[in-house]
């Protein structure tokens, strides 16, 4: 409960003796602008809530903590990302420093692929995703199906006859996975590819 006190003091009177006479002094009254302030303090308390008083809040140092929490999310992510991206680099660096020599694996049978589609294998491990394309009757390309920018998945365009990227809109060639447009600077890693009367074998990777 707020304290009860009066806005304004009670009018004094002072008596002053001069020579015998006694004069009165009229109490000094308060100015409007002094009776405003007074009546918004009192009314502004009466509608604060307790728990103002008890648990106050420097709502300034709050937002700077917010701001401060904002920044280090923003830093941790931006790192994060550098991060991956510096990883999937090395990762393809170091596959083209050592080359690989993966044992060769049956992929599909000639009927299963149409002229114009495409089938999705794994090769040289189940951890690497390929695309084999056949082109015309007589003629298939197979290629890893991770983009070399940031190792998104391609597909392929038919009526472009192109492999295309949709993270970055990068663009391969069908008929040899190099470089058409986009942020890709390395061609598509491709299969080697022999067919032994209507299957389709994979026996290594050109990067």
């Amino acid at each position: 409960m707020l304290p009860t006190f009066l806005p304004f003091p009670p009018p004094l009177r002072a008596r002053i003796k001069e020579g015998g006479s006694t004069a009165t002094i009229p109490p000094s009254r308060p100015s409007p602008t002094e009776r405003e302030e007074v009546q918004e303090t009192l009314s502004l308390a009466a509608r604060a809530p307790h728990w103002r008083t008890d648990f106050p809040i420097n709502w300034e140092e709050d937002h700077d903590v917010t701001r401060r929490e904002f920044v280090s999310f923003l830093t941790l992510i931006s790192g994060a990302l550098l991060l991956g991206t510096s990883l999937v680099g090395l990762r393809e660096c170091w596959r083209r420093w050592h080359p690989i020599h993966p044992a060769a694996a049956r992929i599909a049978q000639v009927r299963e692929v149409p002229v114009g589609g495409v089938q999705l294998f794994h090769y040289p491990t189940v951890n690497d995703p390929c695309l084999l394309v056949r082109l015309s009757t007589d003629r298939f390309v197979a290629y890893s199906q991770k983009c070399t920018h940031l190792s998104c998945p391609v597909v392929y365009r038919t009526a472009d006859q192109e492999m295309h990227c949709p993270c970055h809109h990068g663009r391969f060639a069908v008929e040899d996975g190099r470089v058409l447009a986009g942020p890709p600077q390395r061609p598509l890693p491709r299969i080697i590819l022999t067919r032994n009367n209507e299957e389709i074998w994979a026996t290594g990777v050109e990067i």
